[in-house]
């Protein structure tokens, strides 16, 4: 790994996925809570709150992270099976990392969380129909975003992030 802040490699988009493809993205999204949640498992307070790389988020901004960017793909994917390509509202996940509630919240909350979203939308992900997949949306700094890519950015943002806490471990000992 030769930069920590992309320990699975960057996000990259080879074109649209075959239906196997999709199949196994939508089960690393589903299998991605608990894996999440044993990466975290028996780590001290003062592990929690280790960056990951110097600069970056601590372990705990990772862990509440996650569900609050799905929860956002998961609507972005309702809008877009239920409306015409509409603009959805980019946030500042840098900023929401930040917020009071991030330090006070108890993780297990988050994974709780994270564990229901998941469940809910792998059942959307297994009921959209071929045609469903080219819908998109419009995102205001990228442009338009087809569901089939949003599929494979968010499989990869949940290893990309779950690597995050196991490569600290690693690195770290723990």
């Amino acid at each position: 790994m030769s930069d920590p802040r992309y320990p699975i490699g960057k996000f990259s988009y080879a074109g649209p996925p075959t239906a196997e493809q999709r199949s196994r993205m939508i089960e690393e999204i589903e299998l991605m809570p608990a894996a999440l949640r044993a990466a975290v498992q028996g780590l001290s307070p003062q592990q929690l709150e280790t960056p990951y790389r110097e600069g970056g988020w601590t372990v705990r901004q990772v862990i509440h992270h996650v569900p609050e960017s799905h929860m956002n793909a998961y609507i972005r994917f309702k809008l877009a099976l239920t409306e015409d390509q509409p603009t959805i509202k980019p946030y500042a996940e840098d900023l929401w990392a930040k917020l009071p509630d991030v330090e006070s919240t108890p993780l297990e909350v988050s994974l709780a969380l994270l564990a229901s979203l998941h469940g809910r939308f792998v059942y959307m992900l297994r009921s959209m129909q071929p045609e469903d997949w080219k819908r998109s949306f419009n995102h205001p700094q990228l442009g338009p975003m087809a569901l089939e890519k949003n599929l494979a950015l968010y499989s990869w943002h949940g290893r990309h992030h779950l690597a995050h806490v196991t490569e600290l471990r690693k690195r770290m000992g723990w």
